[in-house]
């Protein structure tokens, strides 16, 4: 088969489009032949060696954490899935590669795609909405009448995750560009802050959650708009012990982990907050979940491009940029 490679690790090292073996199917594994493929910034950072103490991956590597397609051959002990099957997923760590015309997923792992979606539009859903639901549904436990601050809510995870908490029954706040206030309007935001003129922390007060997605600078501040017992949730750091433990990390990886987060988590404690990482996970029953939603029509797919196969460099760079609106994806079959 055709796949993207990475062979070694390094700061936008270009992938290397190979022919590779097909990949070798497990007992509890479905073949699914990939029709398109999310990108997301994961696989940048992947790519540059960001993770090489957490994710120990064995290079070379195919990258790629979102795919929709059909299944075209199923492990023995699969029960839910049949060749012919449109399907999505996010496929597990260390089975990741979706930069490729195959990959195998989990039986636990995959869903039938929703009906009304092309597979690029499925493409796009898996990673950010997984992402959001347990951001916001399972660390938050998000209640009608809470208000939560979404940052970057023009960005991947922000475009389903405005929509998630709408429906959950919460207030929502975001940042964006003055170019994007429309579109993250029409998702729900009822706090639109532009973040090329205004500062959050001057328009926030005593919010519920915060589902932080920047950089240190920003975390600092989110700490300051929430209210006693709020939760801050980040999807970019720093680690927390939870999460060394929950990844079954050496005890040096652990002890690593606990350092990067213990300034974050003392001020949390001070203020009387709660502060935790989020480093999302694959899950069939959460995105059949999330299939309902987009089978009522009560939230929608958000897309800014569809690259080629050949063009997945190009669709790297393009994420790396951090100007997308709403999900990248390329188009393989």
């Amino acid at each position: 088969m055709k796949a993207f490679v990475l062979k070694r690790y390094g700061k936008k090292r270009a992938l290397e489009l190979a022919e590779m073996p097909t990949p070798e199917l497990r007992d509890d594994e479905v073949l699914v032949e990939v029709h398109a493929a999310g990108v997301n910034q994961l696989d940048s950072k992947l790519r540059d060696g960001e993770f090489k103490l957490i994710l120990p991956y064995r290079l070379p590597l195919i990258l790629g954490h979102d795919v929709a397609g059909v299944v075209v051959k199923v492990g023995p002990r699969v029960r839910q899935f049949k060749p012919g099957d449109e399907v999505y997923a996010r496929p597990d760590d260390f089975r990741i590669g979706t930069f490729a015309e195959f990959v195998p997923v989990k039986e636990a792992s995959l869903a039938i795609k929703p009906k009304g979606l092309t597979m690029e539009e499925a493409a796009s859903i898996p990673l950010v909405a997984l992402t959001a639901w347990q951001a916001l549904v399972e660390k938050a436990n998000l209640k009608k009448g809470q208000k939560v601050f979404i940052q970057a809510g023009s960005g991947g995870v922000g475009t389903f995750a405005i929509q998630l908490a709408k429906q959950l029954g919460a207030t929502v706040a975001t940042t964006t560009s003055t170019a994007n206030i429309a579109l993250v309007k029409s998702l729900g935001a009822d706090v639109v802050i532009d973040y090329k003129t205004q500062d959050f922390e001057d328009v926030l007060r005593a919010y519920d959650v915060v589902l932080n997605s920047q950089d240190g600078k920003t975390l600092e501040k989110s700490l300051r708009v929430l209210k006693p017992g709020g939760k801050l949730i980040s999807i970019s750091g720093p680690p927390d012990p939870a999460f060394g433990k929950e990844i079954g990390a050496p005890w040096f990886v652990k002890l690593v982990v606990r350092m990067l987060s213990s300034g974050v988590r003392r001020r949390a404690k001070s203020r009387g907050v709660g502060f935790s990482f989020l480093f999302m996970k694959a899950s069939g029953s959460q995105l059949r979940e999330i299939t309902r939603l987009f089978d009522a029509g009560v939230i929608r797919p958000v897309m800014d491009r569809v690259f080629p196969f050949d063009q997945t460099n190009e669709a790297l760079a393009y994420v790396e940029a951090g100007r997308a609106k709403g999900k990248v994806v390329i188009k393989i079959r």
